[in-house]
């Protein structure tokens, strides 16, 4: 989800929740959400109404978990989830930045507990022709459903989307299940009937922070190794359902998989992600060539290894905000630079590093900028260029026939709110 120091969010989480306990409900939160009624993560733009599903296959820490958002059919049974599923994953996200649990629980759920992702939780999926896919990898930090306005976006396009939730302790929480001891199996109420989830117990799997003293890189980059293998594992699950295989889901949902058996187009096939993510994104580039393209998304470099450079041979896009990027990461961008293969970088005025994932759209102006998850130019309007500019890098490089190339200029930078390339300046020497 984002690179920065939990202290500096330590503070000001503290100073939000200090200032709403001194006044008045209304008070302090009107000043942060003055257009409370208008917060949340805004629909999806394209033909498609949305579903979204969870998969998890295996049960194990060593299975694939990930969010699924696709084209649905319409529906007025199906309801939208809640953005965050459960309150450990506020408890990881609390132990992310280093703050009380308690304490957090009760702003994070008086923030953003009443809100909905924008998709019909287990809708049925609407056969269209074939569907190209993306895999999302996450940041550090963040969880498979922080980025749905990104990933809903998509599925109204007519993608697949598959958001990863990654167990390489990056994720502020996850969970997997384990199966029980003979003495907790004693010990449960004996059933008519055991099923194979009556055997199982959910274990939470909480970020893990730098030890004091550790280098960072040993431990990023191990971790980017086992996101990019997470996305590809994603790649191989999804291949299976569209071969028709029967797959087991950990999860017990509504959803129909064999629904989905022919549905995708697995000749295009697209990975994205956002900081760490981004990085992750570039990685499985250079793993999976069933990877066509990438798009990076304020990429944090820092876990790459500068081997794996010029072994990447798909195009990539970098979108990058305007407040985040400094000139030794954007230096390992510029590594990628190529003559044959195309490499575009493109930055978003008025954008912070936050201007990504759904949280920029959940606090209203003071508490937003107060916490960096807002910039100077209106959200929507920055995720909006974003996901154009997205769609028209996947149908110039997967070989869409779609209208999306109707944005190719953005992919240049051509208007009034991108900057082509970087607005960091950087040294050739560096690059």
């Amino acid at each position: 989800m984002w690179y920065f120091k939990p202290s500096c969010v330590r503070f000001k989480l503290k100073e939000v929740f200090y200032a709403a306990r001194g006044g008045s409900r209304g008070g302090f939160f009107a000043m942060g959400n003055a257009c409370s009624n208008h917060l949340g993560i805004p629909p999806a733009k394209g033909p498609n109404p949305v579903g979204c599903t969870d998969f998890m296959m295996d049960h194990t820490a060593k299975g694939s978990f990930f969010r699924l958002y696709y084209p649905c059919q319409e529906t007025d049974k199906a309801e939208k989830p809640d953005w965050v599923p459960c309150r450990e994953y506020f408890n990881g996200l609390a132990d992310f930045m280093k703050i009380n649990r308690a304490l957090s629980e009760r702003i994070f759920n008086y923030l953003f507990g009443s809100f909905k992702i924008p998709a019909y939780l287990d809708a049925p999926f609407k056969s269209n022709g074939k569907c190209p896919v993306v895999i999302f990898s996450h940041g550090l930090g963040a969880f498979r459903t922080l980025y749905s306005a990104i990933c809903a976006e998509l599925a109204s396009q007519g993608f697949i989307v598959a958001s990863v939730e990654h167990r390489d302790q990056s994720a502020s929480a996850t969970y997997y299940f384990r199966e029980r001891t003979e003495s907790e199996k004693a010990n449960s109420v004996a059933k008519s009937s055991s099923s194979a989830q009556d055997n199982l117990v959910k274990e939470w799997m909480y970020y893990r922070a730098l030890q004091h003293g550790e280098s960072e890189f040993p431990l990023r980059n191990k971790q980017v190794k086992q996101r990019a293998d997470e996305c590809i594992l994603a790649l191989d699950k999804l291949t299976e359902i569209n071969s028709g295989i029967a797959v087991q889901n950990a999860l017990q949902t509504q959803f129909d998989w064999s629904s989905l058996e022919n549905s995708m187009d697995l000749c295009r096939i697209a990975a994205v992600g956002h900081s760490f993510g981004g990085a992750t994104v570039i990685e499985a580039l250079c793993k999976e060539v069933k990877f066509k393209c990438g798009i990076a998304l304020d990429a944090w470099m820092i876990p790459l290894d500068d081997e794996i450079f010029p072994r990447v041979k798909q195009p990539i896009f970098f979108i990058n905000s305007e407040k985040f990027q400094w000139a030794g990461n954007i230096s390992r961008m510029r590594k990628l630079d190529s003559a044959i293969i195309q490499r575009k970088m493109i930055t978003i005025r008025g954008t912070v590093h936050q201007s990504f994932p759904d949280f920029t759209f959940l606090t209203g102006n003071w508490i937003g900028k107060l916490m960096k998850l807002k910039g100077e130019i209106d959200p929507e309007l920055a995720i909006d260029l974003s996901n154009k500019a997205t769609l028209a890098f996947l149908q110039r490089h997967l070989g869409l026939e779609k209208n999306f190339n109707q944005w190719d200029p953005l992919i240049d930078g051509q208007d009034v709110n991108l900057i082509q390339g970087t607005n960091v300046t950087v040294l050739q020497s560096a690059i």
